[in-house]
């Protein structure tokens, strides 16, 4: 099977250069070094800087710091087909998609010099906190609140499943601040260093396995200054979906590219694997799911590379809609590409030498975080199709 099915002819010849380039070097590490580093407590260092070095992780930021100058669509492509190879890395989404997207576009000056280089070159990472316990994903009802105290903030609160806090250097926060004029309470960005007083942070056990841990984030009057709050106090919502639809496309690229990976271990099983006097392959009841499971991922894909340019073009409106989707689309289309997959292999389709059985699970991630299908499926029909809203 082609390992990129269906680009060739929708994609720049540069484009296709990225794709075969970071294809080669997820081959060079694969399924087996994210699986062992995983095991082992460490993290994928080694592929991290191999990418920062060919220019991956910053191909989305802007040039003047470091970056290559391109946009979630280039680095969607990079995460896709590290996917693919069965080594993605996670904190793609968080780092250069969610945190640098937010400082390029908001950050101060001082604010771009400090961290965009270090994002681009993959010398520093940046988490990023939105859920809560009680509030989710729900902007509206977060209760880490931020309040002035000369011209510092005081930051107050809890998060919840926070990836790679413990490799971040930082840690972009959504507070809450109150609007002096009315009262009500607003959304708003911070940048809390991974060693400031009072940012506590304790790894969640999971079932899932992956490199970058899961942490739950106490902050307890965290003292920053001034310089600390991202883009102006009085635009936090704006900034804060700046960030989620790149977090979107680039959970789709993560999904898109797991599912291509089950599905080509599948393929190359049903090929080979011979029970009587033709390989598996050959019945349909084995073929015709595993070609609905590549034609679920093609369609995946084609709203993401949709999503991917509407937000590169400007259109935030748009491009929150087809982000959407895609993470929607991209979610249910792994979920049913690595079911199948473990179905095809049967018996070794459970077993670690095959590398299946522990995508069950991941695959879940997608259809989970950072938002859940039920919620895309509120925001399209009372935005896109203007039924009444449920909540």
């Amino acid at each position: 099977m082609s390992s990129t099915p269906g680009t060739t002819t929708l994609e720049t010849e540069e484009h296709q250069a990225l794709r075969a380039a970071v294809a080669a070097l997820g081959r060079k590490y694969g399924r087996e070094y994210l699986a062992r580093t995983a095991r082992e407590g460490g993290h994928p260092d080694e592929l991290w800087a191999d990418a920062a070095k060919l220019g991956y992780l910053g191909v989305n930021l802007p040039e003047e710091y470091g970056g290559g100058g391109g946009g979630i669509a280039e680095l969607s492509i990079v995460l896709e087909e590290l996917g693919a190879a069965g080594c993605p890395l996670l904190m793609m989404v968080v780092s250069p998609a969610i945190c640098g997207t937010v400082i390029a576009r908001f950050g101060t000056e001082a604010q771009k010099q400090a961290w965009l280089p270090g994002l681009a070159d993959g010398t520093r990472t940046m988490a990023f906190g939105i859920t809560e316990p009680d509030a989710g994903s729900n902007s509206h009802r977060i209760t880490t609140t931020a309040r002035r105290d000369g011209d510092d903030w005081i930051l107050t609160g809890r998060k919840v499943f926070i990836s790679g806090v413990d490799i971040a250097d930082a840690t972009l926060i959504v507070g809450r601040t109150e609007d002096a004029r009315t009262g009500s309470l607003k959304p708003c960005l911070f940048i809390v260093p991974r060693e400031t007083p009072g940012f506590a942070y304790t790894p969640i056990d999971m079932e899932l396995q992956a490199a970058e841990k899961q942490f739950e984030l106490v902050l307890e009057d965290v003292r920053l200054p001034s310089s600390a709050l991202v883009g102006d106090e009085d635009a936090g919502l704006l900034q804060l979906f700046a960030g989620l639809n790149p977090e979107r496309v680039m959970t789709a690229a993560f999904a898109i590219g797991m599912g291509r990976y089950a599905l080509a271990r599948a393929v190359d099983y049903a090929k080979t694997r011979q029970v009587w006097k033709a390989p598996i392959g050959a019945h349909q009841a084995i073929a015709h799911p595993l070609a609905a499971a590549h034609i679920d991922l093609e369609l995946a894909r084609l709203m993401m590379q949709k999503a991917a340019h509407l937000y590169d073009a400007g259109d935030d409106m748009g491009a929150g809609e087809a982000a959407n989707m895609a993470k929607y689309a991209a979610g249910e289309a792994c979920v049913r590409a690595v079911d199948q997959s473990v179905h095809t292999l049967g018996g070794n389709g459970l077993t670690r030498e095959y590398g299946l059985a522990a995508l069950i699970v991941a695959s879940r991630v997608a259809r989970i975080a950072p938002v859940s299908r039920e919620m895309i499926l509120n925001f399209i029909s009372h935005q896109t199709l203007g039924l009444p809203k449920s909540y």
